[in-house]
């Protein structure tokens, strides 16, 4: 397992971390979430995300479970707040003062650990003042309860709003977390450069496009059971974006270059986002460990320049670049 450094930070994480949106808690029982844990770990992995809204809070604890006994200073902890949490009372969402204050605590409650490596702003909060929101993060990060702070899916112009903060308050602002596929690059145009300016990486979430890019899904035929676009607990709305003909023909083009690396479809999905100088990490999830073995084989892959223009020749127009997007998928308070 190769490791790279979380912005401009000293921190190093695993290129593959393990995440659990979706799974543990929801797809998956604790006992299959914790073997997926595991195989993690005797893989390699190093980092693991999640977040409070996960399952409502239960997948912090099932991973909190599934780590118990691990030295935690081998370990690189992620976790994130901003989405309504519990009874979702008035004050049980956003980045204001006091639901930061309260979520982390709570969150380290259900981890079972002292402090998280990296706390993350899950979304841009459009009703809070953003000096109140990294003020919250600069005194949670001096209590010792983080150890650095990052955002998911900001735009360019709020990371540069949220750098410039981070500087006078003397916080490590190290990382945003988009989506990122070779099907969805709307970061590539506006929100890459500003993260490089600033000293910012990318962890990316759904490399493999929700499962499109692993070749399960076939134009003209049915889902498979069992697959993501089948589940009723919010992944067949995720994939929906994906799950067209025009596109999924696209994907196809693309076994002839996974066969010709000896990987995978879904291996060549997770190599394919690590050529980004930008990228630290991506984020798999898995409902069995042997999924967690097949992802960890694209660690250190290398994708030559022509076979990186081969893969955007194959997917052509289907490939989504807009990168107003970005603030379209934020929420509106």
């Amino acid at each position: 397992m190769k490791h790279r450094y979380l912005g401009s930070s000293g921190l190093k994480i695993s290129e593959i971390t393990l995440g659990n949106w979706l799974t543990h808690a929801s797809q998956v029982e604790d006992d299959a979430a914790a073997a997926c844990v595991h195989a993690a770990l005797d893989a390699g992995i190093t980092t693991f995300d999640t977040a409070d809204m996960y399952a409502d809070t239960e997948a912090e604890r099932v991973l909190g479970d599934a780590l118990r006994g691990q030295r935690r200073e081998s370990l690189e902890i992620f976790t994130k707040a901003y989405y309504p949490v519990g009874p979702q009372g008035p004050n049980d969402g956003g980045l204001s003062r006091k639901h930061l204050m309260e979520s982390i605590d709570g969150s380290l409650r259900r981890l079972g650990t002292d402090y998280v490596d990296l706390y993350q702003a899950h979304r841009w909060d459009n009703a809070t003042p953003l000096e109140e929101t990294m003020v919250a993060f600069a005194d949670i990060v001096r209590s010792g309860k983080a150890l650095y702070i990052g955002v998911s899916e900001w735009t360019a112009d709020q990371l540069r709003a949220g750098a410039a903060l981070a500087r006078e308050l003397r916080i490590p602002f190290v990382s945003n977390q988009p989506q990122y596929s070779a099907l969805w690059r709307i970061i590539e145009a506006e929100v890459v450069p500003a993260s490089r300016e600033l000293g910012i990486s990318q962890i990316v979430w759904s490399p493999v496009a929700q499962g499109i890019l692993t070749g399960k899904y076939r134009p003209g035929h049915r889902p498979p059971s069992g697959s993501r676009a089948t589940d009723g607990n919010g992944g067949a709305q995720m994939i929906t974006r994906f799950l067209r003909d025009e596109v999924l023909e696209r994907v196809e083009k693309l076994r002839p270059v996974a066969d010709e690396l000896s990987l995978t479809m879904a291996q060549l999905a997770v190599a394919w986002v690590l050529q980004n100088d930008n990228v630290s990490a991506a984020l798999i999830g898995a409902s069995r460990p042997e999924q967690v073995a097949e992802n960890v084989a694209a660690s250190g892959v290398v994708i030559p320049a022509e076979l990186m223009a081969r893969i955007d020749e194959a997917l052509g127009d289907v490939v989504e670049r807009d990168p107003a997007k970005t603030a379209a998928e934020s929420p509106v308070r």
